[in-house]
C-alpha cells in the first residue's frame, strides 16, 4: 500500500455560468431539456450496486407542466429498507479501510463529472423535476454540488491533519474513525446539491449510507447516483431507496447499527425523528449522531438609513427566487415608515416586470411551486389574507393550477407583526411586510427575535454602522446565517457555512469542516517509547 502525506487540489468555488443568449452553455442546456422531455425514463432504486425495480411505479411530472409524464420510479417497502441496510453493512469493512486518498479521488472525480459532461444533464433534471429556472439550477445542481464535493475533500484532510502534541518519549496521535454502523440520509426536494451532499459527506469520511431523497427530487437524484457510480463509488456505500418515510423509519430507527442521521426537511419531521431515536436509544450500539437543518422564517430588517433600491432588490430576490422555496428565503420584512413608500413603489415596479411560466422559457424568473399540496396550502393563506381587512395585497395574490402549480409572487402588508403569515413557514412566493415607526428600531428587533421558533437566516440593511452593530448583536441568536446589506439567501460553500439553531436545526454548518466532524469518531492513541518498569514514583522515597 502506498504511503505519503498527500496534498489535495486547493478548492476553488465553481464559476457560475450565465446562460446568456447565444452562449455555449445555453445551447447545451436547451438541448438537454429537449432530450429529457422527449423520453420517459424508468428510475430504479440502487441497493448494493444493483438497480432494483419493484413494479410499483409512481409518476414524476414537471411542477410547471403536470400533464406531461417525465418519468416513473419504483416505490419500495420494508424489505428494500432492510436490503439497503444489509448492503451498506456488508461493504462497511472494505470501505472504511480504503485509504482516505482513494475515497477523496472518487468524490473529486464526481465533482469533475458534474462540472463537465454531466453539467447540462443535472441542471436540466433539476429544472424539469423541481421547476427551477436555468440560473437557479446552475447555482444549485452544478456549482454548489461541485463546491460541496471539492471543499469537503479539503476539510477532510484538515481534520486528519489536526494532531495533538507529544511529550518527551511519547507519541500522541488521533485517528478519525467512521461511525460504528450506518448513516441514514434524508434529503429535500428544493436543492439537488443538498441531496448529493448529505449522503456524500458522510460517505467521504468512511461511512456507509442509506439515502432516501424526497419523491419530488428523485428525477435529479437519479442523475446524482449515476455520477457517483461513474466516479467509481463502490457498490453498497450509498444505497438510494424510495418509499414511505415512517415505514423506512420504523426499520432504520430500530436497527442496532443505526449510527447517525443527516437530515434536511421540516422541523416537525425532525422532531419526530429525534423523539423516536430517544425512545430507542437503548437499542443502539452507539449514541447516534443527529444532524439536521430544518425550517426557517427568515427576515429582512431595514433601518431608516437604508438605501431603498438595496432593500427592494433584497426583498424581490430573497423572497421570490425559486418561488420562495428555500429554507433561507425572505418571508417576513420589517420596513421603517419613512422608507416604505419608496420600497413599495420599487418592489411593485420590479414585480410588474417579472415573468412567470415554465422553465423551458429562459425569460421566466418565477416558475411553479413543487406540487399540488404546496399550491393548495399557499392558496389558502392568500385567500385568508384577501378576506382579512387588516391585510393589504401590495402585489400578486393570484394563482392558477390548470397547467402547472403557479402562485404569483405575492406581497402582503400586515398591521399586526404577529399576523399568521409573519409567523408560519409558508415555503412559497409570499412575502409579508410590517411597517414600523422609525423610532422603534429597538422594539422591532425584540419582535423579530421572539416571533418565530426558527433561527436560520436574516439580514440587516442599513447605512448606519451603529445600527448594523446593534442589530448584529441583538439578533445574534435569531439567525445562524446573518447578512449585512444583502438578501438572506445564497450561502456559498467555503464562504458562508450554512445552518441555523432553535427550531431551524442543529447548526452543524453544511459546507464546512464542522459538519464533517459529525461523521467521525476520534480515537486517541498514546505510544510510550521507553515505558517505566517500576511502579514506584520518586515522591515515595524516604528523606535522607
Amino acid at each position: 500500500m502506498l504511503k505519503g502525506f498527500f496534498n489535495v487540489p486547493v478548492p476553488q468555488n465553481e464559476p457560475v455560468l450565465n446562460y446568456g443568449p447565444r452562449s455555449v452553455e445555453r445551447a447545451a442546456l436547451k438541448a438537454a431539456l429537449e432530450s429529457a422531455r422527449a423520453q420517459q425514463i424508468d428510475i430504479p432504486m440502487y441497493i448494493g450496486g444493483k438497480e432494483v425495480r419493484t413494479g410499483k411505479k409512481l409518476e414524476i411530472r414537471p411542477p410547471h407542466d403536470h400533464k406531461h409524464l417525465l418519468a416513473t420510479y419504483h416505490d419500495g417497502d420494508k424489505s428494500h429498507v432492510t436490503a439497503a441496510i444489509d448492503a451498506a453493512l456488508a461493504t462497511k469493512a472494505d470501505w472504511e479501510s480504503l485509504p482516505w486518498e482513494q475515497r477523496a479521488a472518487i468524490f473529486l472525480k464526481a465533482a469533475e463529472l458534474v462540472a463537465g459532461p454531466y453539467r447540462a444533464e443535472i441542471n436540466a433534471a433539476t429544472m424539469l423535476g423541481q421547476s427551477k429556472n436555468a440560473y437557479q439550477a446552475e447555482i444549485d445542481a452544478a456549482c454548489e454540488f461541485i463546491d460541496f464535493l471539492r471543499f469537503n475533500v479539503h476539510y477532510m484532510t484538515e481534520i486528519y491533519a489536526q494532531q495533538p502534541q507529544s511529550s518527551k518519549g511519547i507519541w500522541n496521535r488521533v485517528e478519525h474513525r467512521p461511525l460504528e454502523g450506518f448513516v441514514f440520509a434524508i434529503t429535500p426536494f428544493n436543492f439537488t446539491a443538498i441531496a448529493g451532499n448529505l449522503p456524500a459527506s458522510a460517505a467521504m469520511m468512511g461511512n456507509v449510507v442509506v439515502w432516501k431523497p424526497a419523491p419530488t427530487q428523485i428525477y435529479a437524484a437519479n442523475v446524482v447516483m449515476k455520477i457517483f457510480i461513474e466516479a467509481g463509488l463502490p457498490a453498497g456505500v450509498i444505497n438510494m431507496i424510495y418509499g414511505d418515510g415512517p415505514l423506512a423509519g420504523e426499520i432504520i430507527f430500530s436497527h442496532p447499527d443505526f449510527a447517525g442521521i443527516h437530515f434536511t426537511g421540516s422541523t416537525a419531521v425532525f422532531q419526530t425523528i429525534w423523539k423516536t431515536i430517544g425512545t430507542n436509544i437503548h437499542k443502539y450500539k452507539t449514541y447516534p449522531r443527529i444532524v439536521g437543518e430544518t425550517g426557517g422564517k427568515d427576515f429582512v430588517l431595514a433601518h431608516s438609513s437604508a438605501d431603498a433600491d438595496v432593500v427592494a432588490t433584497a426583498l424581490v430576490r430573497g423572497a421570490f427566487e425559486y418561488q420562495g422555496q428555500k429554507c433561507s428565503a425572505a418571508s417576513r420584512a420589517y420596513i421603517p415608515a419613512s422608507l416604505w413608500p419608496s420600497v413599495k413603489e420599487k418592489v411593485q415596479r420590479d414585480l410588474t416586470s417579472i415573468k412567470m411560466g415554465p422553465v423551458e422559457d429562459f425569460e421566466n424568473f418565477v416558475n411553479a411551486v413543487i406540487d399540488e399540496r404546496s399550491f393548495d396550502k399557499l392558496a389558502k393563506y392568500i385567500d385568508a389574507a384577501k378576506a382579512d381587512k387588516t391585510v393589504e395585497i401590495i402585489a400578486g395574490g393570484s394563482y392558477d393550477k390548470s397547467q402547472g402549480w403557479f402562485i404569483e409572487p405575492t406581497v402582503l402588508k400586515v398591521t399586526d407583526p404577529h399576523y399568521v403569515t409573519m409567523c408560519d413557514e409558508l415555503f412559497g412566493p409570499v412575502l409579508s411586510v410590517y411597517v414600523y415607526d422609525d423610532n422603534k428600531f429597538d422594539e422591532i428587533m425584540e419582535i423579530i427575535d421572539t416571533t418565530s421558533i426558527y433561527a436560520l437566516t436574516g439580514s440587516i440593511i442599513s447605512q448606519d454602522r451603529y445600527a448594523i452593530d446593534k442589530a448584529t448583536y441583538r439578533l445574534r441568536n435569531a439567525a445562524g446565517n446573518f447578512y449585512v446589506n444583502d438578501k438572506p439567501t445564497g450561502a456559498v460553500v467555503g464562504q458562508q457555512p450554512f445552518g441555523g439553531a432553535r427550531g431551524s436545526g442543529t447548526n452543524d454548518k453544511a459546507g464546512s469542516m464542522i459538519n464533517l466532524l459529525r461523521w467521525v469518531s476520534p480515537r486517541t492513541i498514546k505510544e510510550t517509547f521507553d515505558p517505566p518498569k517500576d511502579y514506584r514514583y520518586p515522591f515515595l522515597n524516604k528523606e535522607v
